[in-house]
């Protein structure tokens, strides 16, 4: 029998402490990855769940990643995860978001119970498909983009499956990369094991159990508090997607917010219809992005956990843009899409609440590969300016929250040269606070390669708020020639790819 409730000091520890363990698990994989894409970039993230598959703590890592995970958790579930097991799942229409995302799902154990979950999702930067990165910008489903994984037992009873291995690393590129960082993600998993043993054996199975509860009620309550405190009423927003891969035309995103006492309700009749191309998303990466947007108008001390998004609910009409159907293609649904979404639901929040203005809403995804090798990286841009200040220069923006790969790192590791690597100034908007300067990113390939540039924000700057300027529009470059924002080429040694990225809007009147 738990305990009813812990006193506040009590939670208060527990609570740091589960975040701590979460923490350790993605400092646990980033220092035992083998590709630089995780070691260097941090592209990947780490959580826990209780029994229920109610996430109960996260670390600071990844949002487009992190909001999602629920759906693998649940998937998962249904496989009757046992004690030493650890399922591997990627399929975005089975708890995934795109294919190059591989999450891993360990059973927490206690006394032969299962008491919850270790999770942990990385991007991997080559999952198979008809491209070297699994990136491609022509793919028109889903089978295309790289090995669908449905969850199945990487581990069962502590013991690896040789023959799920095997299978994967046979439709990859880059296999002995591949099994290095499956092994980093199961290590990630074995520490929260290990951490949450030692954390019950301290406190007692009663008192950490019912933490769990205690502080999903608290980030609720907090939760709730802080939308009851917004005007009721009901709030617009649109923005589009440059382009599906197939046409360059805009692909509209609407939403429509309603806020109700303690409670927000989104709804996105009237967004497009799912496209040919490949910026749809699984309802579960839209979901993320509506977390997203929420936790930004939430006080910055609420525990993120899935307390924090119990007032928020979501209707996203079947087979459209936001909840497409399998096998429609999701690849740059997952990082440009999802970008969209957050930005057009902030521009409808932010009629009711204070938050910062549009920042360079796209991930910039650059995916150069050959025989052997594949290079992938986003690239920071200009975040917004806000009532608070300016917004940043050069950082990762919305649902990406990674490092850049160090100049270093990628000459050593891949035929490539970085040839310029600066800010671009004077691409904020203007405003009493000026938006963020975006980057420029010039890169020289040293032999031939494949191509895959999944970007936006090339045609519609990112707006201002409160009577800000908008930011700079963002441009690619294969040489001197325009690229446009989704496109696939051949490289030749020499070739230089270059990636201007787009600054934020700025807040208030100049």
């Amino acid at each position: 029998m738990t305990a009813r409730h812990l006193e506040p000091v009590t939670l208060s520890v527990l609570a740091s402490a589960l975040a701590g363990i979460a923490e350790e698990m993605g400092a646990v994989l980033v220092r035992t990855a083998y590709s630089s894409n995780i070691k260097e970039r941090r592209d990947c993230s780490a959580a826990l769940f209780d029994a229920d598959g109610r996430m109960i703590a996260q670390a600071e890592h990844i949002p487009v990643h992190l909001g999602a995970m629920p759906e693998a958790v649940a998937a998962v579930m249904e496989r009757e995860p046992r004690p030493g097991d650890v399922f591997a799942v990627n399929d975005p229409y089975a708890g995934g978001t795109h294919l190059p995302d591989i999450t891993l799902v360990s059973p927490l154990v206690h006394e032969g119970g299962v008491v919850g979950y270790a999770v942990t999702r990385a991007h991997h930067s080559d999952v198979g498909g008809m491209s070297p990165g699994s990136m491609p910008s022509a793919s028109r489903d889903l089978y295309q983009e790289g090995l669908v994984i449905p969850p199945v037992r990487l581990v069962r009873s502590g013991e690896e499956v040789d023959d799920t291995l095997r299978l994967i690393l046979a439709n990859v590129r880059t296999p002995e990369v591949r099994r290095g960082d499956l092994r980093a993600q199961v290590a990630a998993n074995a520490v929260a094991q290990e951490r949450v043993r030692e954390l019950i054996e301290r406190r007692g199975a009663d008192v950490v159990l019912t933490a769990f509860d205690d502080v999903l009620a608290y980030a609720e309550r907090r939760s709730r508090d802080a939308i009851r405190a917004l005007p009721d009423g009901e709030y617009a927003g649109e923005t589009e997607v440059e382009g599906d891969g197939s046409t360059d035309e805009d692909v509209p995103i609407r939403v429509r917010l309603s806020i109700e006492d303690d409670a927000i309700a989104i709804d996105f009749e009237g967004t497009s219809p799912a496209v040919a191309g490949n910026v749809n998303c699984p309802l579960s990466v839209t979901r993320s992005a509506c977390y997203f947007a929420l936790r930004v108008a939430l006080p910055g001390d609420i525990p993120v956990n899935a307390g924090a998004y119990a007032p928020l609910s979501i209707h996203a009409p079947a087979g459209s843009l936001v909840n497409a159907r399998s096998p429609s293609a999701v690849v740059a649904g997952n990082v440009e899409t999802s970008q969209r979404i957050a930005d057009a639901v902030l521009l409808a929040l932010g009629r009711a609440a204070d938050v910062p203005a549009e920042g360079q809403g796209t991930m910039n995804n650059v995916v150069i590969g050959g025989p052997g090798w594949t290079y992938y990286e986003t690239i920071g841009g200009g975040q917004g300016a806000s009532s608070a200040g300016p917004g940043p220069s050069g950082v990762h923006v919305g649902m990406s929250n990674t490092l850049n790969t160090p100049v270093e790192a990628l000459e050593l590791e891949f035929p490539l040269r970085v040839e310029r690597y600066e800010l671009r100034y004077g691409t904020g908007g203007e405003g009493r606070h000026r938006g963020g300067d975006g980057i420029v990113r010039s890169i020289r390939v040293l032999e031939p390669a494949a191509l895959s540039l999944l970007t936006d924000r090339r045609r519609h700057g990112p707006r201002g708020a409160q009577g800000g300027g908008p930011g700079a529009t963002g441009e690619n470059r294969v040489n001197d020639e325009v690229a446009p924002a989704k496109t696939g080429k051949e490289l030749r040694a020499g070739d230089v790819v270059a990636v201007r990225t787009p600054g934020g809007g700025g807040w208030g009147q100049a």
